[in-house]
């Protein structure tokens, strides 16, 4: 076992840089598609985009999402999960009893050891909780009340600000929560981690020593046992359901180089009563709209002209074209015209030589807008700089300067002071003088 692998802290801090200077995907363009899921997130994961969303931040109960979690915090803390071995206690298993727990069968194995990656799939694939308290209480060296702590860690890592937990299975719990948004920051990381994907899109497992294997509760990957809820382009990742949560789904799909991750928390469902999936049926057809309206637009290239800036202190030139520090590009609907993007600017009143093509002025906020009378929503955003070198003149320099002399407030109050005083020294000098003349004046008239 291991505290931290130093690929995956570098891993996280690197996606939590990207998150920094993606594009500020914001945009919830409208379609026709009905979803009954009360929460949903749809980001294009080639951009980092939001192209859909439905009460992203609103807090959810995950159900067995939650696992998406647990396989992170385990995988972290296990050296080699192929050759590392996890003893079977019954006492841990008993701690699932009468929670109408979906299991695994590791119960099999109690008294022996199973391997962590069998474990991995046990957990991830049929969404055993025998096999997540397994993982939980093994990295918390016999405390899952520990473990969770490590995974309440790690979501403030992540920057889930949203989330909080309170088991490693996901069963119901008034204080386990998160929200569609924390779940995609979860799920990205997690598909940095070696073995998730594969695992995740993985439709039956044999694990050593059973007669039959393991079979994945995800519909949409599974062609053979789906029937109408299959989606060729889908691809993982992980299902959930409990009559509190309702259904929940974190999937993706990938189709003419263009890649989507769905998460959807809260469609109907109570067990016995109400059990369709609405969380598959949403997803797909949320991917069918994505994948076929929405492309990969060039909105504003570096050779873009976007607005003129002022600049003092070149000779001879009183202004500079702005543009882009880069190719900007976004998510868009396939038919939308140059009236559906807008483009705010941000810059100095005035700019102050010298600049070079390198220099950041300003930024450039791009947004989308379905028509006249709808809401301008953000796109993206990205720094300007001048499309020209401007040099600096020496001469007006220094005019700048001794203006700037001039008009300073310390400038002023010393020649205030030199006023007063010259002024003091004015008077005083009027009143030697007159003392002086008067003093001539009485000893003349003595003289007399």
């Amino acid at each position: 076992m291991k505290k931290f692998k130093i690929l995956s802290v570098t891993l996280a801090v690197l996606i939590l840089a990207i998150s920094a200077v993606a594009p500020a995907g914001a945009v919830s363009f409208p379609n026709e598609v009905k979803t009954l899921s009360e929460s949903i997130l749809l980001v294009n994961m080639d951009t980092d985009q939001v192209v859909f969303e439905k009460e992203a931040d609103a807090k959810r109960y995950p159900a067995s999402t939650t696992k998406i979690m647990t396989y992170i915090v385990a995988y972290e803390h296990i050296q080699n999960p192929e050759t590392t071995r996890i003893p079977i206690k019954q006492e841990v298993l008993d701690t699932l009893l009468d929670t109408g727990s979906s299991l695994a069968n590791v119960a099999e194995h109690v008294g022996k050891t199973m391997s962590a990656i069998d474990l991995f799939y046990s957990m991830m694939v049929p969404s055993g909780n025998d096999a997540a308290v397994v993982l939980a209480d093994y990295v918390g060296e016999g405390s899952i009340e520990r473990f969770v702590e490590l995974m309440n860690d790690k979501a403030k890592e992540l920057g889930c600000n949203d989330t909080h937990f309170t088991n490693p299975d996901g069963l119901h719990d008034e204080e386990h929560y998160t929200t569609a948004r924390d779940m995609y920051k979860m799920t990205t990381y997690a598909l940095t981690l070696d073995y998730f994907e594969e695992i995740t899109n993985t439709t039956t497992y044999e694990v050593e020593g059973e007669d039959y294997p393991i079979v994945t509760t995800n519909l949409m990957i599974d062609q053979w046992r789906g029937g109408e809820l299959y989606y060729m382009y889908a691809k993982g990742i992980k299902t959930g359901s409990t009559d509190e949560a309702g259904r929940c789904l974190v999937t993706t799909a990938s189709a003419d180089g263009y890649s989507y991750m769905a998460v959807l928390l809260k469609a109907p469902y109570k067990e016995g009563e109400e059990e369709e999936y609405y969380t598959m049926t949403d997803a797909a057809d949320l991917f069918r709209w994505s994948l076929t309206s929405l492309e990969i637009r060039t909105i504003k290239t570096i050779e873009t002209p976007v607005c003129e800036q002022k600049v003092k202190l070149a000779w001879g030139k009183n202004s500079v074209t702005l543009v882009p520090a880069k190719n900007l590009t976004a998510v868009v609907p396939k038919d939308i015209g140059e009236e559906n993007i807008v483009v705010e600017t941000d810059v100095p009143e005035v700019a102050e030589a010298p600049l070079n093509t390198g220099t950041k002025i300003g930024v450039a906020t791009v947004y989308y807008r379905a028509d006249e009378k709808s809401e301008l929503q953000e796109l993206a955003k990205v720094d300007l700089v001048p499309s020209e070198n401007v040099e600096m003149s020496g001469f007006l320099k220094v005019v700048d300067v001794m203006g700037t002399i001039l008009q300073s407030y310390w400038f002023l109050v010393v020649i205030g002071i030199i006023a007063v005083i010259f002024l003091l020294y004015f008077i005083s000098s009027k009143i030697s003088s007159r003392k002086r003349r008067k003093n001539r004046s009485v000893k003349r008239y003595r003289n007399l």
